[in-house]
């Protein structure tokens, strides 16, 4: 559920016209609405209510400062990838303690800054990881909380570039090793198991993958545990897919994706946590863009659009659908035109939709590309020298620049000039 609805005739994000904020700042621009953050963070602690559990937002979805600031004070904590999500975490206010840190190549002074804070775990992905954490801890004088990432193996489905718990991925230990691993723990003195992680991919819509993927892992705690290993907590990942098209085509309720781990995982005593980030963050935003031209080419016609894959990649990088809305709302009985929605980029690839029937448009009408809350503008560039584009956020009546532009003057500013050029 998202709140960007038609308001006499209008598009509004929760109740303030989306007009009237690209009359402000120009389009494009990404827009938030607080009200459904809140809304899906809450939802997900309310399916766990009945468990220790810790919902630890995957920053990666969406890592604006308003955003984390927002998710912080719902008593949420935070999935970080990399040390500039670890500040970002603290800035925003999150425990360390709340505080989980993923990723195949944690540097040193990344580990280092995790051990200064006392982050709840380090989720440690390669042998050499873990003997790295260990040096350091020791050196530092501390015991680093570690939990292992197990890969178990699962095709969940979808695009190929987000599957991540098949062999062939390059996250996490092979299951089949994990025994050996966590000896190897035991013989570090510098490391304290705190319990195991896995995470087998993004978008995905079927519970099978995940309760299979879950069984995997409650059979290696149990044989675990009778080899004289604490396993406190078990950290499910994230990867509870949404719903990008209008359609009938709903994911799973995390109450149901509740039920399941439940049955599959809720003998074994341990604390829940989750690292939910498009499920927080993907309805909970949109991209406000503007038609330029109207294209008659042959064969198909074009929409061209200041929005380009600078601004929004997804379509490019992950065949990804986005449903596109007019901001004025089609009478009954409106006329459409198959249309392929393009940029400004000089790419081939720049494309927000092709072969879409959507609502005859004209030149200088204002469009949302909905879901866009994550993924979006995390990954936007400045590629053509392009203007790094804004966030706003609406909370309620009231909304506000996150992120201001970055104007092109800025980004020729960063380059500098040799002096013996």
């Amino acid at each position: 559920m998202h709140y960007f609805d038609y308001k006499n005739g209008e598009l509004y994000a929760e109740n303030v016209n989306l007009k009237q904020i690209a009359a402000q700042v120009g389009t494009p621009f990404y827009c938030y609405s607080a009200a459904t953050f809140r809304r899906h963070i809450k939802m997900f602690q309310q399916s766990f209510a009945d468990r220790d559990a810790l919902i630890c937002y995957a920053m990666k979805a969406n890592s604006n400062q308003a955003i984390l600031t927002l998710i912080a004070k719902l008593g949420a904590g935070v999935d970080v990838v990399s040390g500039g999500e670890m500040l970002r975490a603290v800035k925003a206010g999150f425990a360390p303690d709340k505080i989980v840190y993923s990723g195949v190549a944690k540097t040193h002074a990344e580990i280092e800054y995790g051990l200064k804070i006392g982050i709840h775990c380090f989720n440690a992905e390669s042998e050499p990881e873990l003997e790295r954490i260990n040096q350091i801890a020791a050196k530092m004088g501390v015991i680093a909380p570690v939990s292992v990432r197990v890969n178990p193996d699962v095709d969940a489905g979808g695009h190929e570039k987000i599957m991540t718990g098949k062999a062939e991925n390059k996250f996490g230990i092979p299951w089949k090793k994990i025994d050996g691993v966590y000896e190897l723990i035991a013989g570090l003195k510098n490391l304290q198991v705190v319990g195991i992680d896995l995470h087998i991919g993004s978008q995905i819509t079927d519970l099978k993958p995940f309760a299979e993927a879950f069984e995997r892992v409650g059979s290696l705690v149990k044989g675990l545990r009778k080899a004289g290993h604490k396993i406190a907590h078990v950290d499910f990942g994230g990867g509870l897919g949404v719903p990008y098209k209008n359609d009938n085509d709903i994911p799973p309720h995390p109450d149901e994706y509740a039920a399941m781990i439940n049955k599959v995982a809720g003998d074994l005593g341990v604390k829940y946590i989750f690292e939910p980030g498009r499920m927080i963050a993907a309805n909970a935003g949109i991209l406000v863009g503007k038609v330029e031209y109207v294209k008659h080419g042959d064969g198909r016609d074009f929409l061209i659009s200041d929005v380009g894959m600078n601004d929004l990649i997804r379509p490019t990088l992950y065949d990804a659908y986005h449903d596109i809305l007019p901001l004025i709302e089609p009478q009954d009985g409106f006329e459409t035109q198959l249309v392929d929605v393009v940029g400004p980029v000089c790419e081939t690839g720049d494309y927000t939709a092709k072969g879409r029937d959507l609502p005859v448009f004209e030149a200088g009408d204002l469009f949302a590309i909905m879901s866009a809350g994550a993924y979006g503008a995390v990954q936007a560039g400045t590629y053509n020298t392009r203007a790094l584009i804004p966030e706003i956020l609406v909370d309620d009546d009231k909304f506000a620049v996150v992120r201001k532009r970055v104007e092109v003057e800025d980004i020729i500013g960063l380059d500098s000039v040799p002096d013996w050029i």
